[in-house]
């Protein structure tokens, strides 16, 4: 017996294990710079998010007697970004919370892994960023505490941009050296995982529109602009969270439409908004509008006819 499906008939190697193996890898360089820069404790939030999110994801599923999904290491992404996305002082059991939200509330109550409205770590990030505020933005390294270089840029002062592409600098433990981000974006278009629009555009657009809406007060020097690029989450949301298969656009033209969108989301937030980072709130903003985009640009199929005015 065959079951035979209507076309397009569509035969690739790739897998979901195959593919989120892949982001791991590529999130590698980035955690393991935090690591080092931040010591110890940074490698403690890494393990207490990801098992957080693998055991969350286990139990969740013997409850409701479900297979096991937990083996296509969607979980382990999920924890790696929420880790990614935490200070590198925050206690332990603060991205344990995160990952229990963002596995039981954003992946499996929508049904699982391809059904979820939005990003689960960046939803997790941001219900930790709400209801433990100030322990979420405390940067402190050492005992000493220091504006992070978005902030900086927010009052005016200037960064030092080798050290911010480097990472040597405050920030999250997986958002502080592009030089890292990099080398993952480089590996994940190797190897075919994610396609260079999504992330080319939404950083160029919110760099264009950060520009704009600085000119009231006068050009904005060279120093902020590029300060605005090297720090913050946007390499990092553009690389690894705006580029979810789940939540983003399928159709060329919606990824267009959808990249241009977080890149003004994120202009708007950073430089209106009272927060100086803001990838994270555009990226969910631009996540529930993902189905809106798709029905505008996904193209009519061959021999539909236009509906007849009345």
């Amino acid at each position: 017996m065959y079951n035979v499906s209507v076309s397009p008939h569509i035969r690739d190697k790739s897998s979901t294990t195959k593919i989120m193996a892949d982001v791991c890898i590529a999130l590698t360089p980035a955690l393991a710079f935090g690591v080092w820069h931040f010591g110890w404790n940074a490698l403690i939030i890494i393990l207490s998010s990801v098992a957080s999110c693998v055991l969350s994801e286990i139990i969740f599923e013997l409850i409701i007697k479900k297979p096991l999904t937990v083996f296509d290491l969607s979980a382990v992404v999920t924890g790696l970004i929420i880790a990614l996305n935490m200070p590198p002082t925050v206690a332990w059991w603060i991205p344990a919370i995160g990952g229990v939200f963002a596995i039981v509330v954003i992946k499996m109550l929508f049904g699982g892994i391809g059904q979820n409205i939005m990003n689960p770590a960046l939803g997790a990030r941001c219900f930790l960023l709400i209801s433990f505020a100030s322990r979420m933005t405390d940067f402190a390294v050492d005992g000493v505490s220091s504006a992070t270089p978005l902030a900086a840029l927010k009052a005016g002062e200037s960064v030092d941009l080798p050290d911010m592409f480097l990472g040597l600098h405050n920030g999250c433990i997986g958002e502080v050296s592009v030089a890292a981000i990099l080398i993952g974006f480089i590996y994940l278009l190797a190897r075919k995982v994610i396609s260079i629009r999504i992330p080319a555009i939404y950083i160029g657009s919110a760099l264009l529109f950060i520009f704009l809406f600085n000119l009231g007060s006068g050009v904005p020097s060279l120093n902020y602009m590029a300060g605005q690029l090297l720090t913050g989450g946007l390499a990092a949301g553009a690389v690894f969270m705006a580029t979810d298969y789940t939540t983003s656009p399928i159709t060329k033209g919606g990824q267009i439409i959808y990249a241009l969108l977080l890149g003004l989301l994120t202009a708007i937030f950073r430089v209106i908004g009272s927060s100086a980072e803001g990838v994270s709130y555009a990226i969910i903003i631009g996540n529930l509008c993902v189905p809106l985009i798709e029905k505008i640009s996904v193209p009519k199929a061959f021999g539909m006819k236009k509906k007849e005015q009345v």
